[in-house]
């Protein structure tokens, strides 16, 4: 039972191995959160929103798990938060190619700089730190796209 709690949080936590790229395994979880946010931009916001939640959970579980067995506080194969930050940044925005990439890129120069108050969310216990701040970096990914959608329409 230990075994497979460790492998199914080894599986969350580092978005499906995405986690394990030799090279930006931040861009990696991001561009792997943008693949599997891209079936759920049919439902409704509040089904959106409700299977962020869920995977913001069960990401705050495993990146805890991960890095207490690790005993690393951050570790850089933990990629659930980039996984998750990306599906904030694209909540109930029209998904096509345009925002798509747009969302992935603010997602991730928000993510890098952590702007007040993601980088203080970091001190966060546990999982919560991990979490927290990539949420955060999504929350304003979204509002300048969505901003950006105001000013410059796609249709």
């Amino acid at each position: 039972m230990a075994r497979a709690k460790t492998i199914l949080a080894t599986v969350v936590a580092t978005g499906l191995g995405a986690g394990y790229a030799p090279f930006a395994p931040g861009t990696a979880g991001s561009l792997v959160g943008l693949a599997l946010f891209w079936p759920l931009h049919h439902l409704a916001l509040w089904a959106q929103a409700g299977a962020t939640a869920v995977v913001f959970i069960l990401g705050v579980v495993a990146a805890t798990h991960v890095a207490r067995r690790l005993g690393i506080e951050d570790p850089g194969l933990v990629v659930a938060d980039e996984v998750v930050g990306m599906w904030v940044s694209l909540l109930g925005v029209p998904l096509t190619g345009v925002t798509a990439v747009a969302g992935f890129v603010l997602f991730r120069v928000f993510d890098v700089f952590k702007p007040y108050p993601a980088r203080d969310l970091e001190r966060l216990p546990a999982g919560w730190g991990i979490m927290c701040d990539d949420v955060m970096a999504g929350v304003y990914a979204n509002l300048l796209l969505r901003a950006g959608l105001l000013a410059f329409p796609l249709s």
